[in-house]
């Protein structure tokens, strides 16, 4: 059965973007860049939220056109394309580039997805993957921690009264100074 896995950035004092949304102080470098293609390309589907979703398409359909974006960038823009997404929204009227609108987050549908043929699932979106969260829907999380402060904006995750527990499946430490922290929901 496929996973449902929580791919999302941090910086060190947890937050995964500023107030504004900026996410320009994320160290990304080819190295970084290389191990996200390698992961994602052999993901069944991408799961993210409108914000998420429309950031993405934003950039990422046509980024490999632009002579500037090659290697990583452009590899990646192909990725992205081919993927299937899933994207929850309940204002969202239209989406092209392999992606299939949702409107709600109903776990008997997420398990239905996650019991079809094909690789893990990405989900990105602090919001929707708080949705997922409380629905004990996440089966691995997959933190990438930049070595930076920010001092606010939006965390990564909610403050809530509940629990979760994890086992650490892994760690790895870029040459950048981005940690990779890996664990998946323990459920037993």
């Amino acid at each position: 059965m496929r996973r449902i896995v929580y791919w999302m950035s941090m910086s060190l004092d947890g937050f995964i973007e500023s107030p504004r949304r900026e996410i320009d102080w994320h160290v990304v470098d080819e190295e970084l860049h290389r191990y996200f293609n390698d992961q994602l390309a052999g993901m069944g589907g991408m799961l993210d939220g409108r914000v998420t979703h429309e950031l993405m398409a934003d950039f990422w359909p046509t980024a490999d056109q632009d002579p500037a974006n090659a290697g990583t960038v452009a590899e990646f823009a192909a990725i992205w394309r081919d993927t299937p997404k899933y994207v929850y929204s309940r204002t969202l009227e239209r989406a092209d580039w392999n992606t299939t609108i949702v409107r709600e987050v109903v776990p008997d549908e997420v398990r239905a997805l996650k019991e079809q043929p094909g690789g893990d699932l990405a989900l990105g979106g602090a919001g929707l993957a708080a949705s997922f969260a409380a629905l004990d829907l996440i089966d691995e999380y997959r933190v990438y921690v930049h070595p930076v402060l920010i001092g606010r904006g939006k965390p990564m995750f909610p403050t809530e009264e509940t629990r979760t527990a994890l086992r650490l499946l892994g760690t790895r430490t870029f040459g950048s100074g981005v940690v990779e922290l890996r664990y998946e929901r323990d459920r037993g």
